[in-house]
């Protein structure tokens, strides 16, 4: 997994502490100066980026952009097409190229595009290389796709009527995009000859013939009036009809089926078993050219001759998942691109955002595919046939669609001709004299798999650098950065580790699991922090761990972590885990232990009361109202009929415990089709839905709602809400497209609701024993350095001395100054409130970032100190894990120090993370703290304002 993808590799672990994300963050490389926005809300700025070659004429291009109103995550293929023969897609003509193809993937039904890859025949001295998802499909019928489909050259499958937009790819590699329409013909006997309105469609035509054949790409067809079978130019069979929900069956290779609609429907109703009859059909691309080799449909034309389209009032125009594909002007280079959306890390992006966001990659032409919870990127890593997902799908899983478009590349010699060398699991950081296992994937000239390896390569590091067995597990001996080398014969790699210091703290990451039931298995990691707050994994072998093996399996993942297993039912308990003695010859050998890390368990699930709703009266909202419980009294929820919607909120946010599975309450049914929900806030702020069913019932049932893995915990229950069933004349017309009448809608609906519960797996609390950090000092010591200044209350006298310290240089009682420099120390006050996805995070980032350029240059710039008012959530996960990344950053490459000053927090904190200070001053006291931003050790000394 890439590193720009900290979420995706700890999203089993969440709710995970700032520190170890940044574990992971900071391994990506610095991202490049601010530069134009894709979504064209003003300016955003590119935030991380990786890059890697999946094969000769393939890279994946991965970043991150903080937009004014949302993150971004974006992969993006860059694909050079093979250019070798005749081009039949553009008739561009010939050209040497990197042999990569582009071909049609699926159409045998839905399945995972992983899955499809995985079958994907490739054909000799090929491999398969990376792939996306691919048309919009009739999601809530056949699952067939919608628009046209070509492969080997051959057509799979026309489009239905209002599709027919594509993308193709000619046999010579070169693409672009096209409109394909249906030539096809039926001959009746009698040589009559009609046109055949559809082949292979999902939505048979309303007028005419169509017709079926194995290559139909879903599972059943599409239910229709009477049929014909042909084999061999001949009816074979008349079949009945198959109404809905019912479906016909693939036909079998060599088979056609034949359907008819509206006046073709008697013409196919007289043929009979032996009757001789001929069916055609061929793709024809809209203004001319060659037929493609492949093609895959798509939807919305994103750039056009160069020129990004405007796709403002359109249906399909807000913010969404996407996937896309892009042409350069010769058809040469093609961008495969996913934007991830509907989620907190990624808000997604619009059509006309999207057609800029392509446009400014080099698109000359664009089309917008499938995308939702569709959008899927997958690509090899190299030295490995399997492909593994790099994009986030919002579904939160994998979802099965009907086709796609697969790379194939020329396969090597599986001769190695290098080695990719990566620690397993976590970041590439060691501690000295602990284990850091390494692994080494050879990989041949075509940076494809190397099936068979005619021994391990050895392994080297610098003398005096530690040592490193044959198995690649590492044991450095001190702090700084390290390059450890794999190789056999010809075939060498090297990676560069950075050796930490000695660990003085041990977490577990989650600290606390909780299962639903015995057999569960869940995974955790152990974290180790030295003196700077800088973070490495620790590995198992390292590890004791102390546990009761009568309740819980624990076992080493083989990944750098440990996997848990509940083996009895309605258990608590924890794992101590102690780092083992560290050998001697080492620079930590000087440590006699390292504090144990306690991981808190429980099994089992039980309801924890949020509210018992006897309150009611004070729930307010639109159609709420106390009404009856079960017993006692409950809350009421009457919305307006026609699907309106009604809704109470608590007189306060209700907190859901944190490992809480999902939430549970009563609601008395009326019949009326209404849905209940509950409406959270996630741990940032972020509102999240959980949807109940239609109330098809009478009286009272219980429901239960699973809350959502990738949202952000804690939640905190913000509104009760219900709404009304849709008329039912709405709804015959959203089936038919028509207008349509139907019977007097019934009275408006009322939904009694009772005992608001969080179903929660039962463990403790882990209480951590850290100590002050360093530069909590005392009163002389904070006099000792050079000077001196506090945070106080507003109107605090700028010089004011305490009883204990000696006068201050000035006082900072807010943000509202501008930037100021002051005896070496750079001071940024960030006085802006808003919220990260209100403007807030990319004003932020953008000054700091321009503040650190200048605090680089200066040379009598010791320190920059980033003063920010005590706001909570303004601030989001994502914005507060960058800034320390560009502090830290900032901190290795230039030596100078950094601090995050927090103003008016409700209590005192001081801590470091990755070198970084950070200082939470309270908004009442005065805090006062000496500075000296050229010191040997720590530059800061801090007095809390209770300790004076």
């Amino acid at each position: 997994m890439s590193p720009l993808r900290p979420l995706h590799s700890l999203r089993p672990l969440l709710p995970v502490m700032l520190p170890a994300l940044l574990t992971v963050l900071l391994v990506a490389p610095a991202p490049p100066p601010a530069h134009a926005s894709g979504h064209g809300k003003g300016e955003g700025i590119e935030t991380a980026r990786t890059a890697r070659q999946i094969a000769p004429g393939v890279r994946l291009e991965s970043y991150d952009r903080l937009e004014a109103d949302r993150w971004l995550r974006i992969d993006e293929l860059d694909v050079q097409l093979a250019g070798t023969g005749t081009d039949t897609g553009t008739g561009t003509g010939t050209g040497a190229g990197s042999g990569v193809r582009v071909e049609y993937l699926g159409g045998r039904g839905l399945a995972t595009v992983s899955d499809s890859a995985a079958r994907h025949p490739a054909g000799p001295g090929r491999r398969v290389v990376a792939a996306v998802n691919g048309d919009f499909f009739d999601i809530r019928g056949t699952g067939a796709p919608l628009g046209p489909g070509i492969g080997a050259g051959r057509l799979l499958h026309a489009a239905s009527p209002g599709a027919g937009q594509a993308v193709g790819f000619g046999a010579g590699g070169s693409g672009r995009v096209l409109r394909l329409t249906l030539d096809g013909s039926v001959t009746l006997p009698g040589g009559a000859v009609r046109p055949l309105a559809g082949f292979n469609t999902a939505r048979p035509p309303a007028e005419g013939f169509a017709a079926y054949t194995a290559d139909w790409p879903a599972d059943g067809l599409p239910a229709s009036g009477p049929a014909v079978e042909l084999r061999d130019g001949r009816v074979a069979a008349v079949r009945a009809a198959v109404r809905r929900p019912a479906r016909r069956e693939r036909p079998a290779p060599g088979t056609t089926l034949l359907v008819a609609a509206g006046t073709a429907a008697p013409e196919l109703a007289a043929l009979r078993p032996g009757d001789a009859v001929a069916v055609a059909a061929r793709p024809v691309p809209v203004g001319g050219g060659a037929v493609p080799a492949s093609a895959v449909g798509g939807r919305e034309a994103l750039v056009v001759a160069g020129v990004p389209q405007n796709h403002d009032g359109e249906p399909n125009n807000a913010a969404a998942p996407r996937t896309a594909v892009g042409f350069s002007r010769d058809g040469r280079r093609a961008r495969l691109v996913t934007v991830d959306g509907r989620q907190r890390d990624s808000g997604g992006l619009t059509l006309t955002a999207l057609g800029r966001l392509m446009h400014r990659l080099g698109a000359h032409e664009a089309l917008n595919l499938d995308g939702g919870g569709s959008s899927t990127l997958i690509a090899a890593l190299t030295g490995e046939s399997a492909l593994t997902v790099e994009n986030s799908p919002s579904d939160g899983r994998r979802r099965p669609v009907p086709n796609g478009l697969v790379l194939t590349a020329p396969a090597g010699t599986g001769r190695a001709t290098g080695y990719r060398i990566e620690p397993v699991g976590g970041a590439a950081r060691a501690f000295p004299g602990l284990t850091r296992t390494l692994r080494a994937t050879p990989y041949d000239a075509q940076l494809g798999p190397v099936p068979a390896q005619p021994a391990a390569p050895g392994w080297s590091l610098p003398a005096g650098r530690g040592r490193i067995d044959a198995g690649g597990a590492l044991r450095a001996s001190g702090p700084g950065a390290v390059e450890v080398r794999a190789g056999l014969g010809a075939a060498s790699g090297a990676l560069r580790l950075d050796v930490l210091g000695e660990p003085i703290r041990l977490r577990a990451v989650p600290e606390r699991i909780g299962f639903a039931e015995e057999g569960e298995t869940a995974r955790f990691v152990l974290t180790g922090y030295d003196a700077q707050g800088a973070a490495a994994v620790v590995e198992p072998r390292d590890v004791e761990l102390d546990f009761d093996r009568s309740r819980w399996q624990v076992a080493d993942d083989g990944q750098g972590g440990f996997t848990v297993t509940a083996r009895v039912p309605n258990a608590t308990g924890e794992v101590r885990a102690t780092v083992r003695g560290i050998p001697a010859g080492t620079s930590g050998a000087s440590r006699a232990s390292v504090a144990p890390a306690r991981l808190a368990l429980g099994v089992g699930l039980s309801d924890v009361p949020l509210a018992d709703l006897e309150d009611a009266a004070r729930w307010t909202g639109p159609g709420a109202a106390p009404g009856e419980g079960r017993p006692g009294r409950g809350l009421a929820l009457a919305p307006p009929a026609g699907g309106g919607t009604a809704a109470a909120t608590p007189p306060r946010p209700l907190r859901v415990p944190e490992l809480a599975r999902s939430l549970s309450f009563w609601v008395h049914g009326d019949g009326s089709g209404a849905r209940p929900a509950v409406e959270l806030a996630d741990g940032e702020g972020a509102a999240v839905t959980l949807r109940g069913p239609a109330v098809d019932w009478t009286g009272w049932r219980e429901i239960d709602l699973p809350l959502p893995a990738m949202a952000e915990r804690p939640f905190a229950v913000t509104r009760l809400a219900a709404t009304a069933a849709a008329p039912a004349a709405a709804r015959a017309k959203a089936r038919t497209g028509a207008a349509a009448k139907a019977p007097a809608e019934a009275a408006a609906p009322r939904l009694l609701l009772d005992t608001l519960a969080a179903r929660t797996p039962p463990t403790g609390v882990v209480r951590t024993a850290d100590g002050p950090d360093p530069i909590v000092a005392t009163a002389a010591r904070v006099d000792s350095r050079p000077w001196r200044f506090a945070v106080a209350p507003a109107g605090a006298r700028p010089a004011a001395a305490s009883a204990r310290t000696a006068a201050v240089d000035f006082a900072l009682t807010g943000t509202g100054r501008p930037a100021f420099v002051h005896r070496g120390v750079r001071f940024l006050p960030l006085g802006s409130t808003r919220p990260t996805l209100a403007g807030g995070g990319l004003e932020r980032i953008t000054a700091l970032r321009a503040a650190l350029a200048t605090a680089a240059r200066e040379p009598g710039t010791g320190a920059l100190a980033v003063v920010e008012p005590y706001v909570p959530q303004a601030v989001d996960r994502k914005e507060a894990a960058l800034r320390l990344r560009l502090l830290a950053e900032f901190r290795r490459a230039t030596g100078k120090r950094a601090l995050v000053l927090t103003v008016g927090a409700p209590r005192f904190a001081a801590g470091r993370t990755e070198g970084v200070l950070t200082v939470a001053a309270p908004r009442t006291g005065r805090t006062v703290i000496g500075a000296d931003a050229f010191a040997a050790g720590d530059w800061l000394s801090v007095l809390p304002a209770a300790g004076r």
